[in-house]
């Protein structure tokens, strides 16, 4: 998938964020809790829940991130832009080196557990239960994660525009989440972390020069 022209801000902003979120999304463990959830229950019902959750959080994450460009002094938030950037692809690429092999199985275990304790006392039946299990499940385990990062990150950038972020985020949670749902069973066997660690990388990385670009120009 090729980024948009920089001189679009909405189209650069909604291909970069597309791309961002759905190579941090898959594999994550939210993908393997919908994809755990939804062979429990009605597919549906988990993707209502989980894309709600999902939703919040990018509305916080963006909140946060466009919360930080309008503090700060707009001849500084270029430089921020690139230093979270690059910060965070190489922190993305030093975390690739030293993800075991069963990086992805040992994301399915730890959503498992959740799920099974969520469920212990079988009281989840229902599409409000399961909905509200999906929710509650998937927004717990997406704060501090990679994806909340990478969407602070990415409005924090003056070069993005927030409707461009917002769709493409939302876009790209709802592509995953449909695909976990949906496909999960298949996907989910053949998923490498540390390729997508990699690519996510190499992604901010193209990013934080970007970003470079802008504030020397």
């Amino acid at each position: 998938m090729t980024l948009p022209p920089a001189g679009d801000p909405g189209l650069a902003a909604f291909g970069s964020s597309l791309t961002a979120i759905t190579l941090a999304e898959l594999g994550d463990k939210t993908f393997f809790m919908a994809l755990i959830l939804a062979a429990r229950h009605r597919p549906r019902w988990v993707f209502l829940g989980a894309f709600a959750a999902l939703s919040l959080v990018t509305l916080l994450s963006l909140g946060m991130g466009y919360g930080l460009r309008e503090w700060l002094p707009q001849a500084v938030v270029p430089w921020l832009a690139a230093v979270l950037f690059l910060g965070f692809g190489v922190k993305l690429l030093v975390d690739a080196s030293r993800l075991p092999a069963d990086a992805a199985t040992e994301e399915a275990h730890e959503a498992e557990a959740a799920i099974d304790a969520a469920e212990s006392d079988g009281s989840v039946r229902g599409p409000g239960a399961v909905i509200w299990e999906a929710f509650v499940l998937v927004f717990l385990a997406e704060l501090g994660d990679r994806t909340q990062f990478a969407t602070i990150f990415l409005a924090a950038a003056p070069a993005f525009t927030f409707a461009g972020l917002l769709a493409g985020t939302l876009l790209g949670h709802a592509l995953v989440t449909w695909l976990a749902v949906g496909a999960g069973q298949w996907i989910g066997g053949r998923i490498s972390e540390k390729v997508l660690y990699r690519l996510s990388g190499g992604l901010f990385l193209a990013f934080g020069l970007l970003s470079i670009r802008q504030a020397i120009g």
